[in-house]
């Protein structure tokens, strides 16, 4: 159940009841594919740097090392050793992102491994229990994500079958949380919106989904390419249609900048790659703006990332300590790096929390995006 606890304009501040304990929302989830967070970090770490929700992928644990494997070692929490909430992505995104291999009909979707080749048929029903044996908190319905610059035939087409996807996840998904040997009966369902850059498809698949009446509801198929602008324009047109007392997600979104903006606009769960992906690579967040540790001018800082920063690398070592450990590709280089980034992004949604909660979020947004704008090095 979503308590909504404030409005400050469109900007939410809510709590997410879970099997798995309480969500605290506006929140971003750190995403683990495959059941952990690339760059070393354990789920010790996750609840150090202030993680609320793993985010796990359906289609990535079903090829390796199979959801059958993971429901015989008594489901996701068990098998990763974390007890907070997992929300599950449907494998949808995965299949977009494998146009080439891939053969979309009404009863689903084939294509083959990216690992070995292997055929692969998954439709509604199929996702749905592969993420009742991973057991995870929150599972997304299965979609398609089409491009972004779908023609319109082909967008109605695609968005309409989504639509009757998501009616069969729903009866899935209600028969699977009904059987014996379920792990997490009391499993969610999140629905999709998708829709490209039509706002009015994307307005009309809105309300039809919302009368299904499910857990919450994310807005699919953005940040696939698509300007920021767009983004916005779209989030602008469609979250008004979603249900307001259920949560709104924004998928694969995005810059610390882009959240600040979908918080505006009503959005309260949000994942991305970036965090951990640009500190694998030496690019640390700051309320400063991004730096590039690999760049010369570190080489003698003895300054932490960031000053008062309390996350495991800011407390301890320095900036031109983690510059050495990247450029002799010491591990320890890329995991402090990550740890940093997504301690910031669980910070700043602590922070977002606090601003809506005190009637102040525009001049916090505001201020925030204008610091991070200072420093590009």
């Amino acid at each position: 159940m979503y308590e909504l606890l404030k409005k400050d304009g469109l900007a939410k501040r809510g709590r997410l009841h879970t099997v798995h304990g309480d969500i605290e929302t506006p929140v971003f989830m750190n995403v683990g594919t495959i059941a952990a967070i690339k760059g070393a970090v354990s789920t010790e770490d996750l609840k150090q740097i202030k993680t609320q929700v793993e985010l796990s992928n359906t289609y990535h644990l079903h090829v390796r090392p199979g959801d059958e494997v993971v429901k015989k070692l008594g489901g996701l929490h068990k098998f990763m050793v974390w007890d907070k909430p997992i929300l599950t992505d449907s494998g949808g995104f995965q299949v977009f992102s494998l146009a080439g291999l891939r053969k979309i009909k009404e009863e689903g979707v084939y294509f083959h491994s990216h690992i070995d080749g292997k055929k692969i048929f998954m439709g509604p029903e199929e996702s749905m229990r592969i993420q009742s044996n991973l057991a995870s908190t929150i599972a997304m319905a299965f979609d398609e994500c089409p491009s972004s610059v779908a023609d319109r035939d082909y967008m109605e087409k695609s968005v309409d079958r989504t639509t009757r996807w998501l009616v069969r996840c729903k009866a899935e998904m209600e028969r699977l949380n009904s059987l014996p040997d379920t792990i997490n009966p009391k499993q969610m369902l999140f629905g999709i919106n998708q829709g490209g850059i039509y706002e009015d498809i994307r307005i009309r698949h809105a309300q039809e989904i919302s009368k299904l009446d499910l857990d919450g509801y994310a807005v699919g198929g953005l940040a696939v390419g698509e300007s920021h602008e767009e983004m916005y324009r779209i989030l602008d047109a469609v979250v008004p249609h979603l249900p307001e007392n259920k949560p709104t997600y924004l998928m694969g979104v995005g810059t610390p900048a882009n959240i600040l903006e979908a918080v505006d606009r009503g959005v309260d769960f949000f994942d991305c790659v970036y965090p951990s992906r640009n500190g694998r690579h030496g690019h640390v967040y700051t309320n400063e703006g991004k730096l590039n540790l690999f760049n010369a001018k570190y080489e003698l800082d003895d300054r932490p990332i960031e000053k008062d920063c309390q996350c495991p690398a800011c407390r301890t070592y320095s900036r031109a300590y983690i510059r050495h450990l990247l450029k002799a590709k010491e591990m320890l280089g890329m995991r402090l790096c990550v740890l940093h980034n997504l301690y910031f992004y669980n910070h700043m949604m602590e922070e977002i929390r606090e601003a809506i909660e005190n009637g102040c979020y525009k001049e916090y947004k505001v201020a925030k995006i204008s610091g991070m704008m200072g420093n590009k090095s």
